[in-house]
């Protein structure tokens, strides 16, 4: 059976998931920018080269979260047939 011929209309993203959508691309590209001003005292010791590398990482993730957001990629999610 072929699903050509289905003009199925798809549902629209609703508004809390757009907010949610938002709201955790502001937590992540805050705490990136956090982890690089050295917000947690990270400044010295052992561990002072992961501040760097997780918020470079925080904030690319970020930005690609915005991406998918407004660039309608992430409102096929579960629209697979």
């Amino acid at each position: 059976m072929s699903n050509e011929g289905n003009n199925k209309k798809r549902n629209p993203v609703s508004p809390a998931r757009t907010i949610f959508g938002i709201f955790m691309i502001l937590v992540y590209i805050g705490m990136g920018t956090l982890f690089l001003i050295g917000f947690f005292g990270w400044e010295t010791g052992p561990w002072a080269w992961l501040r760097w590398v997780a918020g470079i990482l925080l904030i690319v993730y970020g930005i690609w979260r915005g991406y998918r957001q407004f660039s309608g990629l992430d409102r096929n999610i579960g629209d697979y047939e």
